[in-house]
């Protein structure tokens, strides 16, 4: 039997970065395997001019004064600009490991026996588990997420 835990859509904006998003949930039974699909879009920022702004405002922010004007001529091979999502999971014990990918569309499992890399495999714990969202950076006006996690009880 699949069971849907968590079913979430939600907007971020720039404001957003650097901050975090969990979203809690109660596993009713121990074992099987649980399965996580996130994805997040846009992946890129497509404004070129404010890609440049951003570009330079954290030149100005983060590089040495004596070093700056030859690294805003040179603001194009930062392109391009990505919104960065990574997701990390918590049994009622601890840490379960974090999929701090790239990548805008992820499918992850965990199980006893096996489980996706950066996850730590073994049996399913009952109990409140955490599911933490981690907004690296959010440089598009609006960036969409979806979140879905099912408990497959039947499988080993």
């Amino acid at each position: 039997m699949n069971t849907l835990l968590v079913n979430v859509q939600g907007a971020v904006t720039p404001e957003c970065s650097k901050t975090h998003i969990a979203y809690r949930f109660f596993l009713a039974k121990s074992g099987g395997r649980m399965k996580i699909d996130f994805s997040y879009s846009p992946k890129n920022l497509e404004d070129g001019a404010k890609a440049k702004m951003l570009i330079e405002q954290d030149l100005d922010r983060y590089v040495e004064n004596e070093l700056r004007e030859q690294a805003k001529s040179n603001w194009q091979s930062y392109l391009p600009l990505k919104n960065l999502i990574t997701l990390s999971v918590d049994d009622p014990s601890g840490h379960r490991g974090a999929a701090h990918r790239h990548d805008p569309e992820q499918h992850l499992f965990i199980s006893g026996l096996e489980s996706s890399p950066g996850l730590s495999k073994g049996a399913l714990q009952a109990g409140m588990w955490t599911v933490t969202l981690s907004l690296h950076a959010v440089v598009t006006d609006d960036c969409r997420y979806s979140l879905q996690i099912w408990h497959e009880e039947d499988h080993g």
